[in-house]
């Protein structure tokens, strides 16, 4: 028996081809959210994109047939736009007020109220990435639940970009014997990505251990190529940072994507190794920073000044971190310097689209506040012999349409992890201070 999904506007926002992510059920779509998609179509950012995306396509779907009586899709479902369908009542008498979000559950309830009358019930379900319209629904009780086919994984399996084995000690002295083990040596159950980190443990208890990284291609595990020297002052203080400096300082690997809790040094270690390429190795022309202008909490209005200046106050988090590792005593001492080397831009990604960035080493901040679509503009903007850097927190996300799943860096890192081209490393111990560990794993 086919479904019959009734969507809020949040959905079709999010994600335009929603429509097309439901098999061969029934997609209902009320005439309420056609209004609101209307409302956002003008505005200038992505959620006007959508808007206009969503409304191109269903004026497209229009050449089929009379929306009114349903539209047949590729996968065999149904689209119809509802105009009214009956009374608003039931609702009304529950929450009171006629708002939009209230007119869409009516919609929904008058389908499960038809339905209770006949024989064969189809099973109504509420679409809606609102949860407290997912928990209106439920005191209606009707089904409802979050859109979920744009997420990539699950949030229990997140790609690490490490993995640790227990392994007969023979293989770890055959490692170090030969510098090299092949992956099918080891007959693993698991897949292992290329550029993935492997941790080599004693099963039978003892402190002899290795750690490996697979080879671009997948079929070797080899040792670190660098080891353990300060980066820019900046020396690994633990496995992971290891692990993503041996990424950030490789060459032949384009795409690097960094994750982890607040403290953990993503950015720090960042921006070390993109001046040691720029400024010592000078395999790049210019070091470029870039971060979205997300507010946390209430946006603090428009800034006065030239562009610079209203970027400064997005962009002090960065320029924080260039003042430790340039090791700057007074105020103003950073912006001399970075004014007198030239080759350090700091820029808003408000400024990206359109771009063609060669010979460049990239590198984004605070990406888990980037749409999928986003991370695409981005990344498509990379030129040759660009190496680019996308790190944050899935944790701390400020946009409001965004979860730990469905946001930009979780899509580009499981899109990417088994692409040679590619690495992660996701960072787990905090070196900020005490203090900012516990501030992370409690709060």
């Amino acid at each position: 028996m086919k479904k019959i999904f009734v969507l809020d506007t949040n959905v079709l926002l999010h994600d335009p081809q929603s429509v097309f992510s439901f098999d061969d059920n029934i997609i209902v779509i009320p005439a309420v959210v056609l209004e609101e998609i209307d409302s956002k179509k003008r505005l200038a950012d992505e959620l006007g994109r959508n808007a206009r995306t969503v409304s191109r396509l269903l004026d497209k779907m229009r050449e089929q047939g009379h929306l009114h009586e349903g539209i047949t899709l590729p996968s065999g479902g149904l689209l119809k736009v509802e105009l009214n369908h009956k009374s608003f009542v039931r609702v009304q008498e529950m929450f009171g007020e006629i708002s939009n979000d209230n007119r869409i559950l009516a919609v929904a309830l008058n389908y499960h109220l038809e339905q209770e009358n006949l024989a064969e019930k189809q099973e109504i379900v509420l679409v809606s990435k609102d949860v407290l319209v997912r928990i209106k629904a439920d005191v209606l009780g009707l089904q409802a639940q979050d859109y979920l086919s744009d997420r990539v994984v699950d949030s229990s399996e997140f790609y690490s970009g490490h993995v640790t084995l227990h392994v007969h000690p023979a293989i770890i002295d055959e490692f170090y014997s030969y510098r090299f083990l092949s992956v099918k040596q080891l007959q693993l159950k698991q897949k292992i990505n290329a550029n993935e980190f492997v941790i080599l443990r004693d099963e039978l208890g003892t402190s002899k251990s290795a750690l490996l990284k697979v080879s671009q291609d997948g079929n070797r595990l080899e040792p670190l190529y660098l080891s353990n020297d300060p980066v820019w002052g900046i020396t690994a203080r633990n496995a992971q940072q290891r692990m993503a400096l041996e990424l950030l300082l490789n060459d032949d690997i384009p795409l690097v994507t960094l994750s982890g809790k607040a403290g953990t040094g993503k950015t720090l270690l960042a921006l070390a190794a993109g001046l040691l390429k720029v400024e010592d190795e000078h395999k790049y022309k210019k070091l470029l920073i870039a971060r979205p202008v997300v507010p946390m909490g209430k946006d603090i209005g428009y800034l006065p000044g030239e562009k610079e200046e209203k970027l400064r106050p997005w962009m002090q988090p960065i320029y924080d971190n260039l003042e430790f590792l340039f090791d700057t005593k007074k105020a103003g001492d950073i912006d001399k310097i970075l004014m007198g080397m030239g080759s350090i831009q700091v820029e808003a990604l408000t400024y990206i689209r359109g771009r063609s960035i060669p010979g460049q080493f990239i590198i984004i901040d605070e990406a888990q506040n980037l749409t999928k679509h986003e991370v695409k503009t981005i990344v498509s903007r990379v030129g040759e012999g660009s190496k680019i850097v996308l790190m944050g927190d899935p944790g701390q996300i400020d946009h409001p349409y965004l979860d730990s799943i469905s946001n930009g860096l979780t899509n580009i890192v499981e899109r990417f992890k088994q692409e040679g081209i590619s690495g992660h490393m996701t960072l787990e111990k905090g070196e900020r201070s005490k203090l900012a560990q516990q501030a992370a794993d409690l709060l």
